[in-house]
């Protein structure tokens, strides 16, 4: 009879811990090879981590909601069936801090709750843990970070995190730690108490505007997901950082519609892909940020970073968040490139398949709210970029055209609204509405050589 241990894996260089958010098999459970046996949250993304081997989930060592470090042994599988199983309901010990890296929070449990008030008060033995050297090393980033779970908390009941000693690295103070203060009675520091209630949104020493919001009777409290907490941050940050203007043109997208029915079958045949309208205006939008360099920049300071690489982001809407996975070199593709890049990110976005460089590096960022029916919106640009394009409702509708004689007539025509949401700092106006300009024009006269 042999174990196996199941570790944390390391999602990418930078990623130092990450959250255990599911598990998908039991104690006792058959466990096949190759077989996700858990999920997992970094401040990259979600995943299912495989079984390294065969056998019986014998032993769970890291419960739903805790975070680790890397190379943690979360569980042990037990090689050769009938062996003894560990107790169902486990004791895990805390290898590492209970929140991610720099500006994530820690989930909740799988079932979202909280400790209770009432709960027992259990003394934590500080973590240990071998860190990476230099002043960027583990203990670096988090020594002065609790989570925004943990401030949250902190925030809710007056309580001052800097006058606490926490259990995890650098005495950072965890959830576990804010829970277990909270059920031990004991009083708010008084600077908490006449200090304002900090904003998890907010930078340091800014005063969050207007009250924390309170819950009432009958009221629902569910702590935000990871993926959620991220989301918030970054949204928060890229409207405090990027000075957000957004322009609408309404684009004549019938040529395209009528080379995409004219070829879908034969191109689906081929290339074993589904032929949408994203392909097109991929191509269209890499072309044209050719013409127009600034939307495919970056602020640094005072510096304008022209990126020479065209790296797409497409936003994919889960069942659990958004997720941007990133098309590497998209102006190296054609449109069954892009096509099949595409498909696959999304395939594996939505099956917790993404690894960290899948969704870093993007240069400039479509969203296409107009699946749900959305005729127009004003996106935020991600940090980073200048730009993000947003896409509307694709739908026929009637239009005043010329004729061939030069006169007027109605017809149906299919159309979209596109909104270009831009960084004001380093994009004009003119800029951005040349952009729009030069896209509708590509799409409306978009060639059958193309495909």
């Amino acid at each position: 009879m042999a174990r196996v241990d199941i570790i944390m894996p390391q999602m990418g260089e930078s990623i130092a811990e990450g959250t255990l958010s599911k598990w998908l098999k039991k104690v006792g459970d058959d466990v096949k090879r190759d077989e996700p046996i858990f999920e997992i949250s970094t401040d990259k993304v979600d995943a299912e981590i495989p079984a390294p081997s065969a056998g019986v989930l014998a032993e769970i060592l890291v419960v739903e909601g805790q975070t680790v470090a890397v190379q943690t042994v979360v569980a042990r599988i037990e090689t050769e069936k009938g062996a003894a199983i560990a107790a169902s309901a486990p004791t895990p010990s805390l290898p590492a801090v209970s929140a991610p890296v720099v500006g994530a929070g820690a989930p909740p449990s799988a079932h979202g709750k909280t400790a209770s008030p009432s709960a027992p008060h259990h003394a934590i033995a500080p973590a240990t843990l071998s860190t990476p050297s230099g002043g960027n090393g583990l203990d670096d980033r988090l020594r002065t970070k609790s989570s925004p779970l943990v401030r949250k908390i902190a925030a809710e009941h007056g309580i001052q995190i800097a006058t606490m000693q926490g259990s995890g690295i650098q005495g950072r103070v965890t959830r576990r730690d804010i829970e277990q203060y909270i059920a031990s009675g004991a009083p708010p520091a008084a600077a908490a108490q006449s200090a304002p209630r900090p904003s998890m949104h907010a930078p340091a020493g800014v005063e969050q505007h207007g009250p924390v919001p309170e819950p009432w009777p009958g009221d629902v409290v569910e702590p935000m997901s990871k993926i959620r907490l991220l989301t918030s941050d970054h949204m928060v940050a890229s409207r405090r950082t990027n000075a957000h203007v957004t322009s609408f043109f309404e684009i004549d997208l019938t040529r395209v519609a009528r080379i995409r029915h004219r070829n879908r079958a034969a191109f689906e045949a081929q290339a074993g892909q589904k032929l949408t309208f994203m392909p097109f205006i991929i191509k269209t939008v890499v072309d044209t940020l050719k013409q127009f360099p600034v939307l495919n920049a970056a602020v640094a300071g005072n510096s304008i970073i022209h990126r020479r690489q065209y790296n797409i982001g497409i936003a994919v809407a889960l069942d659990w968040g958004l997720i941007v996975p990133v098309i590497k070199g998209a102006d190296d593709l054609s449109l069954t490139g892009l096509t099949k890049s595409l498909n696959d990110l999304a395939d594996r976005a939505r099956t917790k398949r993404l690894k960290p460089e899948d969704v870093q590096g993007a240069t400039f960022t479509i969203t296409n709210p107009g699946v749900f029916g959305s005729l127009a919106g004003t996106p935020i640009i991600p940090l980073g970029t200048s730009a993000i394009l947003g896409l509307g409702a694709i739908e026929k509708r009637p239009k005043v055209i010329a004729g061939p004689d030069g006169e007027d007539t109605i017809a149906i025509r299919t159309c979209a609204y596109f909104s270009l949401s831009f960084d004001h700092r380093i994009v004009d106006g003119s800029d951005a509405d040349k952009f729009l300009a030069t896209v509708k024009k590509s799409l409306e006269s978009f060639p059958d050589s193309a495909l």
